[in-house]
């Protein structure tokens, strides 16, 4: 096989199987943090450092000659095969899941992670030495069969294959690539470095340049990433397609024919950061996906191929291309170490997007002050003023008419109240931009149900009309404590909640838990977790309510075949399960009809109108039970809905659940 072919075999297989791994990795130990939306960035920041730890053992492998030690180290990591973390990785309420999530990736995967990412700039320093003219193709050819396996996990990988059968094949996939790396290395010819031609000298203050773009990629990647992922679903289709964008933006720039056009770009940039400034502008708006999600990917295309393309024009002779790329992976990895670390420590909402905007904008606004003329000059610097009014602006409405303000591995928090005193005031807690309860201050009002638990709600039914007392409820998911309203004297409301600001939010600002007759008991830490920990001569629910939100995601984790069997065993034969499945972008429903089924229950969705007044919202809620009794009271009836069955919907597990089948268009509002 030429050695040419066998380089773009080696850096294709290496890529591919790169980005394969980050979303089957992610996947694997979501459910181990509450199925949270950080999790993915705390895992982006990993692989941006893993992937500058590859860079950095590549710039020094290739200074010294020694290639062929790099047998050594794919020796090492075919060891640790089968990839991913074992089940005694899995946390037991962990104080910092962040530095827990990147010990774990650091100490499973590290080493096939820096492997795979030292192999493209090894290969192509090695032609560049043996005098191909074309190294930084290569460069192109890797995002492209990254792009690929991104593309490739949500459409064909999740749907066809479980977890373990996707690490059994990833880890097949290895060891391929080691024969095919090893193939070109005993190839390879020891040739003399090659001077760049056609290049000018680097500059002392290049490296900074590069860094700087790298970084303000990087960050406008984690932010448009968690700008989705808040509010829609903490799963691998909607966490690829941001990372997909960022790729596609290396491969249209670095390819056979770059499309950047310096131009053109700078014009298409200014256009781009006026959308996503319109959007992150109200930090109160939901925009329907349809809308949301196409604006934030053109936005973060275009920022990101400006960043790129101006990479490849400034790219040094290929003499210094490891260098080149161990800034690149530099800048990239400070990005998103602020952005997925630093930033919820810092900041009390969510401000990086356009913080990334402002800098990107700044960016602009220093090359046009250096090659453009006045107009371009003045265009730029009201861009920039423009895009740090934007964060200014943000950063105000996080506190206007805020109480308390935030931010955790968990999410961004704010309790508002309302301006008016009076019988109208309200109180509300924030998740992002969902409502996660509300009360009313006037004190006749405070322990009146709002939100989604309404009176008409399906937890509110069940918990008003249940017939025997005292009851016993659990509830996986504080908010507010709205639930604590349907609390009688004797009952024992027992609360689960993984993020410990909720609890203390909730305590401090509102009266649903001071003012309940119940007696209320709190379990911090993630609910299923909890739940298998419990001892089995605990007294059983009656009621066990499923209301786990992450802004507009519900934990994936909760609604699988094993969540289903260890709420079967907390619930009392005749008591009763109650989902809430409210959401803007999934068809959740279907997925509960069919746990209930393969578990031998019956259910029934109850849905409510939304009442203005008393600040109650339209709500959807899937009820599981065996007591017929309760399915035949008249008010479930008057608000009930046959739950739809969905033959083409696979049931799912803990090692398979696929988002595709359950997406849902939601109306333009």
């Amino acid at each position: 096989m030429p050695r040419r072919l066998l380089a773009g075999a080696s850096i294709f297989t290496a890529a591919f199987l790169l980005f394969a791994l980050e979303p089957l990795i992610a996947k694997r130990i979501l459910p181990w943090f509450g199925g949270s939306s950080a999790v993915w960035a705390v895992c982006l920041v990993f692989y941006q450092v893993a992937l500058l730890a590859g860079y950095f053992y590549a710039r020094k492998l290739a200074q010294r000659e020694l290639f062929r030690s790099h047998l050594v180290l794919l020796g090492a990591a075919l060891l640790l095969l089968p990839v991913g973390p074992g089940e005694r990785w899995r946390p037991h309420g962990a104080d910092s899941p962040a530095a827990l999530i990147l010990l774990m990736l650091s100490a499973t995967i590290g080493l096939p992670f820096a492997a795979l990412s030292a192999t493209s700039p090894l290969v192509q320093d090695a032609l560049a030495r043996s005098g191909d003219e074309t190294p930084y193709r290569f460069f192109a050819w890797s995002n492209f069969a990254s792009l690929a396996a991104l593309l490739a996990y949500p459409l064909l990988i999740e749907p066809s294959l479980d977890v373990r059968q996707q690490s059994f094949w990833w880890s097949v996939g290895f060891g391929l690539f080691v024969m095919l790396c090893t193939a070109f290395i005993w190839t390879r010819r020891e040739v003399a470095p090659v001077a760049g031609q056609g290049h000018k000298q680097i500059m002392t203050t290049q490296p900074l340049y590069w860094f700087a773009l790298s970084a303000c990629g990087s960050m406008l990647l984690l932010a448009i990433t968690n700008q989705i992922d808040e509010n829609v679903a903490a799963v691998p289709l909607l966490w690829v397609l941001p990372l997909a964008v960022y790729l596609l933006s290396f491969i249209v720039t670095f390819g056979a024919r770059s499309i950047y056009r310096r131009w053109l770009w700078l014009r298409m940039l200014a256009f781009a950061l006026a959308m996503l400034a319109y959007a992150a502008y109200d930090i109160t708006a939901v925009l329907p996906i349809q809308i949301s999600v196409p604006v934030y990917l053109a936005g973060l295309f275009i920022g990101c191929v400006f960043c790129q393309g101006e990479l490849y024009l400034v790219r040094p002779p290929k003499s210094q291309l490891t260098g080149f790329y161990l800034a690149i992976a530099i800048g990239g990895a400070v990005g998103a170490v602020f952005v997925g670390l630093l930033a919820p420590q810092i900041f009390g909402g969510i401000y990086e997007l356009p913080l990334s905007m402002t800098l990107i904008a700044a960016l602009a606004l220093m090359l046009t002050w250096q090659s453009g003329g006045w107009g371009a000059r003045l265009l730029w610097s009201g861009v920039t003023l423009a895009m740090a009014a934007v964060f200014v602006a943000n950063w105000l409405a996080y506190g206007e008419n805020a109480l308390a303000l935030k931010r955790s591995f968990y999410g961004s928090l704010r309790v508002v109240q309302s301006p008016q005193a009076g019988p109208e005031q309200i109180r509300t807690l924030f998740h992002g931009t969902i409502q996660h309860g509300s009360e009313f201050m006037w004190p006749a009002r405070r322990m009146q149900p709002t939100t989604y638990y309404g009176p008409d709600s399906g937890a509110g039914i069940v918990l008003r009309e249940w017939p025997t007392s005292p009851k016993r409820v659990g509830i996986v998911g504080l908010g507010a404590g709205t639930l604590a309203v349907y609390g009688n004297a004797g009952d024992t409301f027992r609360f689960y909640e993984i993020n410990p600001q909720v609890v203390q939010l909730a305590r401090e600002y509102f009266f649903f838990l001071k003012q309940c007759a119940a007696k209320v008991e709190m379990v911090e830490g993630d609910a299923r977790l909890s739940l298998e920990h419990e001892d089995e001569k605990q007294p059983r629910y009656d009621v066990l309510v499923l209301d786990a939100f992450s802004g507009d995601a519900i934990p994936v984790h909760l609604l699988t075949k094993e969540a289903m069997a260890l709420y079967s065993r907390r619930v009392q034969p005749q008591g009763v399960m109650a989902f809430h499945v409210s959401n803007n972008y999934l068809d959740l429903v279907p997925v509960v009809g069919q746990l209930a089924a393969e578990a031998g229950y019956q259910c029934l969705e109850v849905r409510n109108h939304a009442d203005k007044e008393n600040h109650v919202l339209a709500a959807e809620w899937v009820l599981v039970t065996k007591n017929s009794r309760l399915l035949d009271n008249e008010a479930l009836r008057l608000h009930a809905v046959a739950v739809p069955e969905r033959r083409d919907l696979r049931i799912w597990t803990d090692d398979f659940n696929s988002l595709l089948p359950v997406l849902k268009t939601p109306e333009i509002r």
